[in-house]
């Protein structure tokens, strides 16, 4: 069970990135090529790509869920985290675990890496098409379509690097358990409201919410320093 477990999160995380990544493409088409985009992005295009990160995803969890199968673990089978990941199977297991690592990193550069250089290649072209826009509110409104977009790749990618781009050796648990929470339970949360901060009815209902925040925090402040 727990490599089932370990082979599907793996290969979900590994499709969330390279579909970001097909995303970052997809606003560079439709900032810096508008005229060609509807060629290219095409229905056939999308689907394609879509297949290609699911596909892409199964393929590259199968290693490591195969490698750590075969792990022996000595004292105890009792994983010391919320789910079933890699790191801490890494740090249970009595058996040389360089393989293992070795295909960890190796993925890392050839999926990972690739992603976020075809992501940052994207941004660089939208950058430089977005300041050759003379009207400042012409520059807010197309960079405003990659806002919600490039957070979600920065929290992304930020937390999978501290998370496994690093050696077992110098992993801890403690901190592996709060990072995990961060991009497993809080991000795929805030990812609806970061994909609706350009609706003006969600701006209005978290400024709302803010003001009424405020206001709750003013009003225990003032009835503190009275009693």
């Amino acid at each position: 069970m727990c490599m089932v477990q370990l082979y599907f999160f793996s290969s979900f995380t590994t499709m969330e990135y390279l579909l970001l990544t097909t995303m970052a493409y997809d606003r560079y088409m439709a900032i810096c090529k508008p005229l060609f985009y509807a060629q290219v992005m095409n229905q056939r295009a999308c689907i394609l790509l879509a297949a290609t990160a699911w596909i892409a995803g199964f393929l590259a969890a199968a290693p490591i869920s195969i490698l750590s199968s075969a792990f022996t673990y000595c004292e105890s089978n009792i994983i010391n985290h919320f789910f079933c990941d890699i790191t801490p199977l890494l740090k249970l297991s009595c058996d040389d675990t360089s393989t293992v690592e070795f295909v960890m990193f190796a993925q890392g550069v050839s999926f990972l890496f690739s992603c976020f250089v075809l992501t940052l290649m994207s941004y660089i072209f939208i950058i430089s098409a977005v300041l050759k826009i003379t009207s400042t509110d012409g520059k807010y409104k197309t960079f405003s379509t990659c806002g919600s977009h490039l957070t979600s790749v920065t929290l992304f990618y930020v937390l999978l690097v501290c998370v496994y781009m690093k050696p077992s050796s110098s992993y801890s648990l403690d901190e592996g358990k709060v990072l995990s929470v961060l991009y497993v339970n809080v991000i795929p949360m805030l990812n609806p409201m970061i994909y609706s901060l350009r609706n003006k009815d969600m701006k209005k209902a978290l400024k709302d919410l803010l003001r009424r925040c405020a206001f709750c925090m003013l009003k225990g402040i003032l009835k503190d320093s009275l009693i």
